[in-house]
């Protein structure tokens, strides 16, 4: 019965000390994972990925993955051993648009998703989303992510993520934003998100009203750990170009990839706020 007393009490420690470690360690491995908006597929990066080899230090592999209707995952390209901030873009058979299609593009994220974890074995990682494919993350990070335990997400950036959908109310509200709203609280702690708006005229990127964009601070503003909003405006902002904008390249190598850039490259900072309130930056 001493023995037994003695072992017990152990097991206990050695199980809290190995969840302990698990949830402190941070893998070598920490992909982006890129999701492209309603009728993109898997190729909808190609450009942007292209611009940050040219530019990046880092030569990043790339790894597509199409998720069919069934569930299916299918992979091509792959990982290049050694690298450990490879690119993931996984886009969807069913690429449609509407609120009906953008939560199921989510529950097919997280089956992506749980294969990737099991494959490579990374405990963090970033995210990006163009266009719809913000709102995808956006509830896959409510609804699906604390299935897969022990993995966080260090960052979130959107592009052009219509959080209204279409309307460009201040004061309505559509299903998808109060789904979103609702389920804010489950928003990991830590996480760190940027949000970014491109205008051709400070309301429009020509598609998703920049009103629209912007309700994405009723979703994340006090729920996570950092919360910035940044409008782009000038050439190429039109909601097609904005992947490829240079600003935005910017902002993705400097704030999504923590790349140190040279300072006529770095675009300004505003004072990050914990909790309480959002950063808003209007870049020319």
């Amino acid at each position: 019965m001493v023995i037994l007393a003695v072992f017990i009490p152990s097991q206990v420690w050695l199980k809290q000390r190995i969840t302990k470690y698990k949830s402190s360690y941070k893998t070598p491995l920490a992909p982006t994972i890129m999701v492209p908006g309603s009728s993109a597929s898997q190729n909808r990066f190609d450009t942007l990925i292209t611009q940050l080899r040219k530019e990046t230090k880092r030569p990043h592999s790339v790894l597509k993955i199409k998720v069919a209707e069934s569930g299916a995952v299918s992979y091509t390209g792959n990982i290049r051993r050694g690298d450990n901030h490879p690119f993931i873009v996984i886009a969807f058979e069913n690429n449609r648009d509407g609120y009906a299609n953008i939560n199921k593009q989510a529950k097919w994220l997280n089956l992506a998703f749980k294969d990737l974890v099991k494959t490579y074995h990374f405990n963090h990682f970033s995210m990006l989303g163009h266009s719809n494919g913000g709102l995808i993350l956006s509830l896959f990070t409510e609804k699906y992510l604390a299935q897969t335990k022990h993995v966080k997400p260090d960052r979130l950036m959107t592009i052009a993520t219509p959080y209204n959908m279409e309307s460009d109310s201040t004061t309505k509200q559509t299903a998808i934003l109060r789904e979103l709203i609702k389920g804010r609280s489950k928003l990991p702690k830590k996480l760190t998100v940027y949000s970014v708006a491109g205008t051709e005229n400070y309301s429009s990127d020509g598609t998703v009203p920049a009103n629209s964009v912007n309700q994405g601070k009723y979703v994340f503003q006090n729920q996570v750990a950092h919360y910035t909003q940044i409008t782009v405006t000038g050439d190429d902002t039109t909601h097609s170009d904005l992947p490829q904008n240079k600003q935005i390249v910017l902002l993705i190598r400097q704030y999504l990839l923590k790349e140190v850039l040279p300072t006529k490259d770095r675009v300004p900072t505003t004072k990050q706020t914990r909790s309480k309130e959002s950063d808003e930056t209007d870049l020319p």
